[in-house]
């Protein structure tokens, strides 16, 4: 599982799913209660942490910039204890969208002064798949086909002073009908558009980490010919 906090990821693996070749600059093994004034930094390891000291790391990625942080990854043996805690902590919103192609290119939303990818929350009842297509085709009026589901992404922000933990449901899609697309502006969509890959690289530098981490996870289930 990883959670982007303030465009942070923070990792939550066992010592089994552990890299042995990854590296860290900053390890804390055990630790008892140090997060409130350490110096974090590049990227930075705790293994076994207390729910004492989950408290507190939450509450330094959520209210601090730390500029020269890369990455937290927290080392459990019981990964689901620590998934249901941090999950606790926040309340949790569902969300589903796709990345739609079109030949070899991708389509991007820009909203809020990024470009996006489309996407929103569920409606009562729906499933991951139908809020996906549905939201996408809202968004950018546009008809779709679902493909495979690419992963899950996780991401925290604050709203009317409420902690929110959005899980969002990423689909391949390919497009069915775009001869009527334009932007829903009234989700603060300004544009829309198709992009190579090469031209979504670019766009990815003015995006969210979360949106660069399913870009990678997307190409991964494409042949290599299509970054072409």
């Amino acid at each position: 599982m990883k959670i982007f906090i303030n465009d942070k990821p923070l990792d939550i693996l066992t010592p089994e799913e552990l890299s042995k070749e990854r590296t860290f600059e900053c390890v804390y093994d055990h630790p008892a209660d140090m997060l409130a004034t350490c110096d974090f930094h590049d990227d930075v390891l705790i293994i076994e942490p207390s729910k004492e000291i989950i408290i507190k790391l939450l509450y330094l990625m959520r209210t601090r910039k730390l500029k020269h942080l890369d990455s937290v990854t927290i080392v459990a043996s019981d990964k689901k204890i620590i998934k249901n805690f941090i999950k606790s902590r926040f309340m949790v919103v569902k969300a589903a969208g796709g990345v739609v192609r079109k030949g070899k290119n991708i389509l991007f939303i820009y909203r809020l002064g990024k470009w996006d990818l489309p996407k929103g929350k569920f409606d009562k009842g729906e499933t991951p798949d139908q809020c996906a297509v549905r939201e996408v085709e809202e968004e950018c009026n546009i008809e779709v086909k679902l493909g495979p589901e690419i992963c899950k992404t996780w991401h925290t922000y604050t709203h009317n002073r409420k902690s929110i933990l959005k899980k969002t449901y990423w689909y391949i899609m390919d497009n069915v009908d775009d001869s009527q697309m334009k932007p829903q502006k009234e989700e603060g969509i300004e544009d829309i558009r198709w992009f190579n890959h090469h031209e979504a690289k670019t766009a990815l530098v003015n995006s969210y980490p979360s949106m660069r981490y399913l870009y990678k996870r997307f190409l991964k289930l494409l042949p290599k010919a299509y970054t072409s």
